[in-house]
This record gives C-alpha cells, structure tokens and sequence, in this order.
C-alpha cells in the first residue's frame, strides 16, 4: 500500500533525505519549506517530489497548508515527520526574547501546529506514523542554546504523551534525537569548533542525514507498529542517553 508522508523543513538535509528514503519505499511524499525558495525548486526538480511554501509555526498557515497536501493526495496524510527547525544560539543572559520565541516557534510549537492537522484523520483509520526530529541537545544540554534544547525536549516529552493516547488506534509516536550530522547548518560552523566537536564523538565523524532517514524509514514502516513513545539515538556514542 502506497503511505501518504508529509516532512516538514524538508528541502535540505536530513529532511530531504528522509523524503527520498519514503519515497524509494514507495510512499507518496510531499515537503514543507519556508524560506529557502532555491533550495525548494532544485528539491522537486531532482526529486519529483511536491514542495509547499508555509510557515509551520503559524496555526492557521498549517491548517491550510495541510488540507491542501491532503486535497493533492486524494486522501489524508498518513505519515507526518515533524522535521523543520532552526537556530538562534546564544548565552541566555544575551539571549532576548525574540530569539527564544523564534526557536520555541519553530521547533517545537510546530508539532502541535501540524500533528494536530492530522491526528483526527489518523485516529478514524486506525493508523498513523508520527515522527519527531530532536536532538542530542535535548538530552544532555549545550551551551548556548537554551532556547533549541528546550524546544527538543519538549518534542520528547510530546512525543511519549500523544504516544499513550494514541496506541489504542494503531498511531505510534515516536523521537528520533541525531547527534551532529552532516548538513549545512552545522557546516556554517567555524571549523576549529567543529574539530572540536569531532573529537568528542567516538565514532570519530559525523553522522550522515541519510542514516537519519533509515531510522525514519523503519518507524514509518508496518514493521514498527509496536514501537511507540520512544526517542531512538543516532549521535555516534557521543552521548548515551
């Protein structure tokens, strides 16, 4: 049966791997994205796959946004991947307030903002995946991002919560929390730093976003239909929650 799988901020990174690694597995798969409009038209040339443009800590724009995935698929999303997210990092006693709304926004009011779109729908048919991208921030803290470890602990924390509404009606939940991947968020970072941050993962490297996307692609599978309420690590034994 061909899954509908909706990934939110899925243009670029461990996003738009998820989405090629769906749809290889056949799911019919569509993106979100908000700003980066080049990154989107290069997207869905190479992939095929449809891109939509919404701002998914906007209530209303994710009502919209989602009715009309669900229009273009012929029926309701199946498969939500809560992935988009950014950062604004600094000391706390620096950090303002628009900062710390901006992430909280982004990364974790979202997960409301979407799932709730299609968690009637996904109750009705007795079946849905929910899959939330943390971090290894949200386990273990990191200095100067108050704000973005808050927001990925919070995705846990909701991720165990709709898990134990939702197992009775065939819906698991679950968080995956990837440690420092290789994408161009943490590329910007100043490569001493990243050295620095090398050196302290035994595996000696970075993650790659596609072995994000095969932890995605189990959960999302009927193979994971007694995985519920979990966060699944991937950070190389850098930290072992």
């Amino acid at each position: 049966m061909s899954r509908k799988a909706l990934i939110t901020g899925a243009v670029r990174g461990i996003g738009a791997a998820i989405a090629r690694a769906l749809q290889q597995d056949g799911c019919r798969v569509a993106v979100t994205y908000h700003r980066n409009d080049v990154a989107a038209a290069s997207f869905q040339e190479e992939t095929g796959i449809p891109v939509y443009k919404w701002d998914v800590a906007d209530y209303a724009a994710c009502v919209e946004g989602v009715a009309k995935v669900a229009a273009d698929f012929g029926g309701p999303v199946e498969i939500l991947v809560n992935n988009a997210g950014i950062t604004h990092d600094s000391m706390f006693h620096k950090m303002g307030p628009e900062d710390w709304r901006a992430v909280i926004d982004t990364d974790l009011i979202s997960c409301f903002n979407m799932t709730r779109q299609v968690i009637v729908a996904m109750r009705e048919a007795g079946f849905g995946r929910v899959i939330n991208i943390s971090s290894i921030n949200a386990q273990k803290g990191q200095m100067g991002q108050t704000n973005y470890s808050a927001a990925k602990a919070g995705m846990i924390g909701f991720t165990k919560a709709l898990a134990l509404e939702s197992a009775g009606r065939g819906i698991t939940v679950n968080a995956v929390a990837p440690g420092y991947i290789a994408t161009d968020m943490v590329a910007a970072v100043a490569p001493e730093i990243l050295a620095k941050i090398v050196a302290q993962i035994p595996a000696g490297r970075l993650g790659q976003p596609g072995e994000i996307a095969e932890i995605v692609r189990f959960l999302a599978s009927d193979r994971a239909g007694f995985v519920t309420g979990s966060t699944l690590t991937a950070n190389g034994g850098q930290y072992l929650a």
